[in-house]
């Protein structure tokens, strides 16, 4: 299969030295890349910034902010077979950049923000997508509601979820626990390593591939 694995973050810039951003490792997102392409899948990385290697066979395409994965992905989810979109991508940025470092003045500072565009929404309805879709749910609360309600909208036909609000799983850590929630079951997969959990994903995917012929 050829694969597209979104991972990381998004960096959306205040002014040259401060950016909005969020706690995403990148690591469940390469762990995918990884297991990919140790699976013998021809596989392209988009990824926001990381501290992470580079998995070894993979196609890396790096990216900083929100509209610049918008369009690496608008790019490289041609052709694709399977398109899985791990990364934790802002979904808002400021209303203006400030082409000099603001300066600390008033208590209190308003901050406009502006929605980026939904990358993965967007894979159906706007890049005509036709392939195995996954998408990500990190949430706090409500999370095979919340992630069946994504998988809904999105048109996906997985969405992995995980709870970040536990301890020693999902942001950072080595290891998570994920819900993978189809249009007509759930399975849990218990805390494992990431890099474990990503073979068990991508051979669903390789499933789900199977099914849609």
């Amino acid at each position: 299969m050829k694969i597209l694995v979104t991972a990381g973050s998004t960096r959306e810039p205040l002014d040259p030295v401060r950016y909005l951003t969020n706690r995403s490792s990148g690591k469940m997102g390469y762990a995918l890349a990884n297991a990919g392409a140790q699976l013998g899948h021809h596989v392209t990385l988009v990824s926001g910034p990381t501290n992470l290697d580079i998995p070894i066979n993979v196609d890396y395409v790096p990216v900083q902010t929100a509209q610049e994965m918008f369009e690496a992905v608008s790019v490289h989810i041609a052709g694709t077979d399977a398109a899985i979109f791990s990364a934790a991508v802002a979904d808002y940025r400021p209303a203006s950049f400030a082409e000099n470092k603001i300066k600390k003045s008033e208590d209190r500072v308003t901050l406009e923000l502006i929605r980026n565009a939904d990358i993965l929404g967007s894979a159906r309805a706007e890049f005509s997508y036709e392939g195995v879709l996954v998408g990500f749910a990190a949430e706090t609360e409500n999370l095979e509601e919340n992630a069946r309600g994504k998988l809904q909208r999105k048109d996906c036909d997985l969405v992995v979820a995980n709870d970040v609000s536990r301890a020693g799983i999902g942001f950072d850590s080595d290891h998570n626990e994920v819900l993978l929630v189809y249009p007509d079951r759930t399975d849990a997969l218990p805390v494992e390593t990431k890099d474990h959990l990503a073979h068990l994903i991508v051979q669903a995917v390789q499933e789900l591939r199977i099914r849609k012929g």
